[in-house]
C-alpha cells in the first residue's frame, strides 16, 4: 500500500509540473459503454487513448486510469489513514476542459477452427459511437459512428480487436483534427508596420501538423460570466515553421493594430487553425 501510495505522490506531483508548464488544452477519455458486457471493450478506450496521445496536440487525461487514484485519495480520507503520515494531497488532478465518450455498439470475437475443430485464431470488429463533452458547459456535439473492418486472424483475441481497431486510425484521426482545431498564442511580434503587427511567432509548429501555408483565425477572447465570448480580428498565414512548436505568420492588415495592442498589454488573443471539414 505505502509503495501505491507513493507512486501516486509522484503521478501527482508530474502531472502538476506538466500542467504549469503545457499549454495545450486537456482532454478526458471516459471508458466507452457497452450494449453487451465484453471482457475486450476496455481496449477500445484505450485504443482511442493512445491514438489520442499520439497527436501531440493534448494533454491527454486516462479518465479510466485515474478513477483508480480517485479511489484511493478518497481510501485515504477514512478513520484508518488519519494519523497517516503517507496521505496524498487531495483535489490536485488537473481538470479537464473537454471530455470524450463513447458507446460501443458491436464488438464480436470469432474464434476460427480448423477442420478438425481444433482452434487456429481469432477474428474480431468493432463498432461504436463517439461524441465530445464541453466541461463547462456540459454541450455536446452529436454522436458519431465508426464502424472498424474485420480484422485478419490473430492468436488472441485482444490482437484481433487492436486490429479492428487499427483499422479506424485514419477515420479517427480526422475526427480529432475536425473537433479539436489546433489553437496557439502570440510568443513575439517579429516584425511591425507603423504600430501594426506584421509578423508574429505562435506558439505551434511540426508537432502540431502545421505547415506553410496554414492559417490562422485571430480571435479576441474575453471573458463574460466566467465564460470566454470570442471575436474575430482577422488572419494569420504561416510563412514559416520554425520546429516542433513555433510558426512565423503574416498577420493580416485588419488585424494589425489590434494585436500589437493586445499583445502588449498582455490581453487575451487566441490563433485557431482554420480547418476543412
Amino acid at each position: 500500500m505505502r509503495g501505491f501510495i507513493l507512486t501516486v505522490c509522484l503521478a501527482v506531483s508530474v502531472l502538476c509540473i506538466r500542467a504549469q508548464q503545457d499549454a495545450r488544452p486537456v482532454v478526458g477519455v471516459a471508458e466507452f459503454t457497452c450494449d453487451a458486457e465484453s471482457p475486450y471493450s476496455r481496449l477500445v478506450t484505450e485504443k482511442v487513448v493512445e491514438m489520442l496521445t499520439n497527436t501531440k496536440r493534448f494533454r491527454v487525461v486516462d479518465r479510466t486510469s485515474i478513477d483508480k487514484i480517485h479511489a484511493e485519495l478518497e481510501l485515504q480520507k477514512s478513520e484508518a489513514f488519519l494519523d497517516s503520515k503517507n496521505r496524498v494531497e487531495q483535489d490536485v488532478a488537473i481538470a479537464a476542459e473537454k471530455m470524450i465518450t463513447g458507446h460501443i455498439t458491436k464488438i464480436p470475437v470469432y474464434a476460427m477452427r480448423n477442420g478438425n475443430g481444433s482452434l487456429r485464431g481469432y477474428k474480431a470488429s468493432v463498432a461504436f459511437e463517439m461524441k465530445v463533452v464541453d466541461v463547462a458547459t456540459g454541450l455536446s456535439t452529436e454522436a458519431t459512428s465508426f464502424q472498424g473492418k474485420a480484422s485478419d486472424e490473430f492468436l488472441s483475441p485482444e490482437s484481433a480487436v487492436t486490429a479492428a481497431m487499427q483499422s479506424l486510425q485514419e477515420e479517427i484521426a480526422e475526427y480529432f483534427r475536425v473537433n479539436f482545431p489546433v489553437t496557439a498564442k502570440i510568443v513575439r511580434i517579429l516584425s511591425e508596420n507603423g504600430g501594426r503587427a506584421r509578423m508574429v511567432l505562435l506558439s505551434a509548429g511540426t508537432e502540431q501538423g502545421i505547415k506553410k501555408g496554414d492559417v490562422f483565425k485571430i480571435e479576441n477572447v474575453e471573458m463574460i460570466d466566467g465564460s470566454p465570448y470570442f471575436t474575430e480580428l482577422g488572419k494569420a498565414t504561416v510563412k514559416r515553421v520554425a520546429g516542433g512548436n513555433f510558426s512565423e505568420c503574416e498577420v493580416s492588415k485588419d488585424a494589425g493594430l489590434s494585436v500589437a495592442e493586445k499583445f502588449k498589454a498582455a490581453e487575451m488573443l487566441q490563433f485557431k487553425l482554420v480547418t476543412n471539414k
